[in-house]
């Protein structure tokens, strides 16, 4: 299972609508997500990016992985108040999500999601 990219349109409709309901989070999946915000130029993005792909071969089933370039989607960004990359968006299917910003090793990246996706 590779991560899929997404754009806003496919956000809104996949993860949540921020935009009907900006008040109050509201996931829209049917599996927890995790949510990789990067851009192409970033270094540590791209020594991320085969980190994220084991670790959904190794969840798969279990969560969806996705990307989001911040240049490509800039007001997905700016709704998540992303102010460096790579930041990583864990999205329980109960529950806010969480934020961790810069580059996660592969042991803490399966760490936080058995912690806060899976618990």
């Amino acid at each position: 299972m590779a991560t899929k990219h997404l754009t806003k349109a496919e956000f809104l409709e996949k993860v949540a609508n921020f935009e009907t309901s900006p008040e109050a989070w509201k996931f829209l999946g049917d599996k927890p997500a995790v949510i990789d915000f990067y851009a192409q130029w970033c270094g540590p993005c791209k020594t991320l990016g085969p980190i994220m792909e084991e670790v959904s071969d190794e969840f798969e089933g279990k969560v969806d992985f996705y990307k989001i370039d911040t240049e490509a989607e800039p007001e997905l960004a700016a709704a998540f108040n992303i102010r460096s990359i790579p930041s990583i968006l864990f999205v329980p299917k109960v529950g806010d999500p969480q934020m961790a910003q810069g580059l996660m090793p592969k042991s803490s990246l399966k760490d936080a999601i058995n912690t806060v996706l899976l618990k």
